[in-house]
C-alpha cells in the first residue's frame, strides 16, 4: 500500500449520491487486537476463552464492525481530513471468523459547511446486511494529498504449542523424576506443578532445610514427595545419579544445583548415565512468530563440538524433534554464511552433515547447510539469495556452530522475541531436564513434557503424539 496517494473529497467537491466502498475479512486476529485495544473480554468474543466453549463459535464484537465504517470515511470519501460528530447503528446480524464483508458508505445530505451525512452499511458478501447506520462528518475544506502509510506489524502470541504436547504427556504413566536441589520458588514450583498435572513423581533430592523453607514460602505440602536430603551439589548429583542405575527414577531433573555438578556425575565412566552417544542440549522454543515449535542445539553441553559430536548432535535433535511429533524434521545447519568457505570451519562442517544425511549416516530428517539464520527461517531471503532447498526458509531444529552461539541464540529469541522455552539434555540413558536457573514453572512443565515424550520415542519408535485419544467411559 506504502506509495500510494490519496486524494480527499473536499465538502465544496462531495455530491449527494457519491459513494465509496471497501473489502475486509473478519479474522480471530482483529478479535484479539480489538479486545486489547477495548479491554473487552467477553468471551463470546474471544476464540480462545475457556468459557467460550459453552457460547458457541465466536462472534465479531459488533463495535469492531461498526468501526470498519470510519475507514471508508477516513481514507475514501469523503478521505483524509474527514472528523466525525456522529454514527448511529443498527445491528441486524452476526459476523464470525472468515465472514467477507463489504462496507459502503453513501452521502445522502450536505447540510451548513462542513457537515455532511452519510449512510452507512455493512454486507456479507451474498449481499445480506449485518450493519446500518447514519454518520454525520466534518468534511474536509482543503485538499490533502497523502501518501498511503503501512501500519507498525503487531505481533500477536496466540498460539501455544506447549499445550498439545503437554496434554499428550498427560495421557502417559507419571515419571519418577529425581529433582535435585529443588530449594527455591521456581525449581519446587516447576516441580510441584508438573507433579499435580500428572506428568512426573518427584523424588527430592538436596537441602533438606532449604527445601521446606520454599515449599511453605509457595504454600505447597511436600509431605506426599519422598525426600533425600543431601547438602553438597555433588553428593546430591551423586545420589540422583545412583536412583536411576538402581531403577527407582527414570529421568533427573536440575534445580537449583550447578550443572558442573550434575553432569560430572551423569558423565563418570563407573557409575554414570553416559549412552551410545554423545550428550547435547536442546532449547525448545514457542516463538510468537512461527506457527512451529523449533528446536536449537546445543546450547549448554558442547562448547566447541568437532564434526564427530556434530553428527550426535543432529541425531539428538532429530530424535527429539521425531518425539513431539515432527514426522521428518527440516535441519538448518547455521554458520554466518550460506556458502562453503574454508576459512570458516562451520561451513565445512555444515556441508559434511548435510552430506552424511544424504548417505544415511544421519537418519530420520532432512539435513541443509551451511545456512545463515535468515534464509533458515525466512523463504523470501532464501529465494533472494537463490537457494534451492527443502530446508532454507523452513527450519524447525536448528544446528548452530558452538555453544556461545547456540545459547545467545535460544536466551535472545526467549527475552527479546518473548519465545517460551524449555529445555531437555538427550544422548544419556534417561533424558535430564535442564533448565535455566531464571526459567519459570511453564518452562519446568513444558520440560517434563519433553521428558515423556523423548521416552516414549526411545521405547516404542513412535512419537506419542500419534496416540489415539480414546473416548472418555460413561458415567
Amino acid at each position: 500500500m506504502k506509495g500510494t496517494s490519496v486524494r480527499n473529497t473536499t465538502w465544496d467537491e462531495l455530491e449527494v449520491g457519491a459513494t465509496a466502498a471497501l473489502d475486509r475479512t473478519c479474522t480471530a486476529q482483529d478479535m484479539f487486537l480489538f479486545a486489547h485495544v477495548s479491554g473487552n473480554l467477553n468471551p463470546v468474543t474471544l476464540p480462545s476463552s475457556p468459557d467460550q466453549a459453552n457460547q458457541g463459535e465466536p462472534v465479531a464484537p459488533s463495535l469492531w464492525v461498526g468501526s470498519l465504517v470510519s475507514a471508508v470515511l477516513g481514507n475514501l470519501l469523503p478521505g483524509p481530513g474527514t472528523v466525525y460528530r456522529a454514527q448511529s447503528f443498527n445491528f441486524v446480524e452476526r459476523v464470525r471468523i472468515g465472514s467477507r464483508l463489504r462496507i459502503e458508505v453513501k452521502c445522502i445530505e450536505k447540510r451548513e459547511k462542513p457537515l455532511a451525512l452519510f449512510e452507512t452499511t455493512v454486507r456479507e458478501e451474498d449481499g445480506r446486511v449485518v450493519v446500518q447506520g447514519i454518520a454525520e462528518v466534518d468534511a474536509p475544506l482543503t485538499t490533502i494529498v497523502t501518501e498511503a502509510q503501512d501500519l507498525p506489524h503487531i505481533i500477536l502470541d496466540e498460539h501455544d504449542h506447549f499445550a498439545p504436547l503437554i496434554a499428550v504427556a498427560k495421557r502417559l504413566p507419571p515419571l519418577p523424576t529425581a529433582v535435585l536441589g529443588p530449594d527455591d520458588r521456581h525449581a519446587l514450583g516447576g516441580a510441584v506443578l508438573s507433579a499435580e498435572e500428572g506428568l512426573i513423581v518427584p523424588i527430592l533430592v538436596g537441602d533438606g532445610g532449604r527445601i521446606r523453607a520454599a515449599a511453605k514460602d509457595l504454600g505447597v505440602d511436600i509431605g506426599r514427595f519422598e525426600l533425600i536430603d543431601v547438602s553438597d551439589d555433588r553428593e546430591a548429583s551423586k545420589r540422583a545419579v545412583a536412583l536411576v542405575n538402581t531403577g527407582k527414577a527414570a529421568a533427573l531433573m536440575k534445580g537449583n544445583v550447578s550443572a558442573e555438578a550434575l553432569l560430572g556425575a551423569v558423565m563418570k565412566r563407573d557409575g554414570g548415565l553416559r549412552g551410545v552417544r554423545r550428550l547435547s542440549h536442546a532449547f525448545v522454543l514457542d516463538v510468537p512468530t512461527l506457527d512451529h515449535l523449533l528446536f536449537i542445539t546445543d546450547c549448554a553441553i558442547n562448547i566447541a563440538p568437532d564434526l564427530t559430536t556434530k553428527v550426535d548432535i543432529v541425531q539428538n535433535g532429530i530424535d527429539l524433534a521425531r518425539a513431539c511429533g515432527i514426522e521428518t524434521p527440516r535441519v538448518g545447519v547455521l554458520s554466518a554464511v550460506e556458502t562453503v568457505n574454508p576459512n570458516i570451519p562451520s561451513t565445512l562442517d555444515a556441508a559434511a552433515l548435510s552430506k552424511m544425511a544424504e548417505r544415511g549416516q544421519i537418519k530420520g530428517g532432512i539435513v541443509d547447510g551451511p545456512l545463515a539464520m535468515d534464509n533458515a527461517m525466512d523463504v523470501t531471503a532464501a529465494r533472494t539469495k537463490g537457494i534451492t532447498s527443502l530446508v532454507a526458509g523452513r527450519a524447525e531444529v536448528l544446528i548452530v556452530p558452538n555453544l556461545e552461539s547456540g545459547n545467545m541464540l535460544a536466551k535472545e529469541l526467549t527475552f527479546v522475541a518473548r519465545a517460551e522455552s524449555a529445555g531437555l539434555v538427550v544422548g544419556a540413558r534417561v533424558p535430564i531436564i535442564l533448565t535455566s536457573r531464571a526459567d519459570n514453572d511453564r518452562a519446568r512443565l513444558a520440560s517434563c513434557a519433553l521428558a515423556q515424550l523423548y521416552i516414549y520415542w526411545c521405547r516404542t519408535g513412535r512419537s506419542a503424539c500419534t496416540i489415539p485419544v480414546l473416548p472418555k467411559a460413561a458415567e
